[in-house]
């Protein structure tokens, strides 16, 4: 005789019953008791859901006690294990905004662990044995490799932005072209920074024209500051000007009025042999005369999550003193990395050291062979097929949009598997292997992937097709 849903519903156990199971009593060992009971709750709500709407197959209690255990277990597992890991990028974005941007370099990394995993001398002078300043350990090499002032460092670059508009013009006019009011990363737009720094925004120009002329004609006696942004993400073409970096400058400096250049992704890294020839270099325009730049740090620098502020030492030290700069600062993580990192380029080797580097300066063939290798260990079902072609890869970040580096792509079809269900399955994976998709096909970049990593996509691609 069929059970009605609320026998059903009788045989599951109660959960007083229920944590006198040896594996409930374990996990509760392992965290504690509110915590499972908690997790016991909600296993027991959705298989009382599952059985409201059809969906449950058990119906006796031990039945009911097996799958409750199994589901506790797994709801465990969910949240004791870190969601936050590691992933293989195949998409070929180098700078990947929503996979952490630049990964780290093994010195950075060993560096990393040595502060990380020990006291430290943060803020201690172990010369005069008093108390020191953390800003030291990043400004001492920045004002070499810049041949700036200083510089500070604070969280990252719109942080730095927001800090020099609320220092230099708090409820001043701060003049912006309007071809510069760009969105960066995740919805935050420069107008929504600079008001919320308290400065007021005053635009110039037009969204494709801005001439000298109209910032001399904007300007008022509430001017405090001049920004120039680099429209990272972006491109204007055709009918299209801005005035010349040293037209500004020098404009900026008959006034006078202090310039600041969010320069975006700060690139100290050579790119003209891949021709790329438009990501503005901080040394040039520190050495053009702007008085202060701001520039992140886990893009094109290859470091960590940081905004860098360098320039004259008058505005770098008004930065400085602002209380919202200790609510901006960086921590010890963060500044070992960035040590680590800048003490690459003053040593020339970021092509060696840093991974952004390495992947930037891998021969096109060499990525083709690799994946030529792996192609080679692959037994495919005769539905599918596996190419080798010539691609693009994007640097990203919000870097060069519209210039990609050659490669060779694993190209992926399958008549009985759209491309969108192997992406799925892959990025499902342990590790998630993180593809795209083009033309009806599922594309692999290696020049993304460490070459040590080759064995994982090996073996995810092994996996793909004898996944249910």
């Amino acid at each position: 005789m069929q059970l009605t849903q609320n026998n059903l519903l009788r045989n599951i156990p109660p959960v007083d019953r229920l944590l006198e199971e040896p594996a409930v009593a374990n996990l509760i060992l392992q965290t504690s008791r509110p915590f499972v009971v908690s997790l016991l709750r909600k296993v027991l709500n959705s298989l009382r859901q599952s059985l409201s709407s059809g969906i449950a197959q058990d119906s006796d209690t031990a039945s009911f006690t097996a799958s409750i255990l199994e589901a506790l277990q797994s709801e465990f597992e969910r949240w004791t294990t870190p969601a936050l890991r590691k992933v293989i990028n195949c998409t070929g974005v180098l700078l990947h905004t929503n996979f952490g941007r630049a990964p780290l370099g093994r010195r950075a990394l060993e560096h990393l662990a040595s502060v990380a995993g020990n006291y430290s001398n943060l803020e201690f002078d172990l010369d005069r044995g008093t108390r020191g300043r953390r800003d030291v350990f990043a400004d001492r090499l920045l004002k070499e490799l810049l041949s700036c002032e200083q510089a500070v460092v604070v969280n990252n670059c719109a942080a730095a932005l927001f800090l020099a508009l609320n220092t230099l013009a708090e409820g001043a006019e701060v003049l912006i072209s309007r071809g510069e009011l760009i969105e960066i990363g995740d919805s935050f737009r420069i107008p929504d920074i600079l008001r919320k720094s308290g400065a007021v925004l005053k635009e110039v120009g037009t969204t494709n024209k801005t001439r000298l002329s109209d910032y001399a004609e904007a300007v008022t006696e509430r001017t405090r500051l001049i920004l120039r942004v680099h429209p990272s993400n972006f491109r204007i073409v055709g009918f299209s000007s801005r005035p010349a970096l040293e037209e500004l400058i020098q404009f900026a400096c008959e006034k006078p009025i202090p310039l600041v250049e969010d320069l975006g992704s700060g690139c100290l890294m050579d790119l003209q042999s891949f021709g790329i020839d438009d990501e503005p270099d901080p040394r040039a325009s520190l050495k053009s005369g702007v008085p202060l730049v701001c520039f992140s740090g886990d893009k094109l620098l290859g470091g960590p999550q940081a905004g860098i502020l360098a320039g004259e030492a008058d505005l770098v030290q008004k930065i400085r003193r602002n209380p919202l700069f200790r609510a901006l600062r960086v921590d010890k993580l963060t500044l070992s990395v960035l040590e680590s990192t800048l003490i690459s380029y003053l040593k020339q080797r970021e092509a060696e050291d840093i991974p952004l580097g390495q992947m930037l300066h891998a021969p096109s063939a060499r990525i083709g062979q690799r994946a030529q290798a792996i192609a080679s260990q692959l037994t495919l079902p005769g539905s599918a097929e596996l190419r080798i072609i010539d691609g693009q890869s994007m640097i990203g970040g919000g870097c060069t949009p519209d210039r990609g580096i050659p490669t060779r792509l694993l190209a992926l079809s399958d008549r009985d598997l759209s491309p969108s269900r192997m992406e799925a399955r892959l990025r499902s994976g342990a590790p998630p292997v993180l593809s795209r998709l083009e033309n009806n096909c599922l594309l692999l970049d290696l020049r993304t992937v460490f070459p040590e990593d080759d064995g994982l996509v090996l073996e995810a691609l092994r996996r793909l097709f004898t996944t249910p």
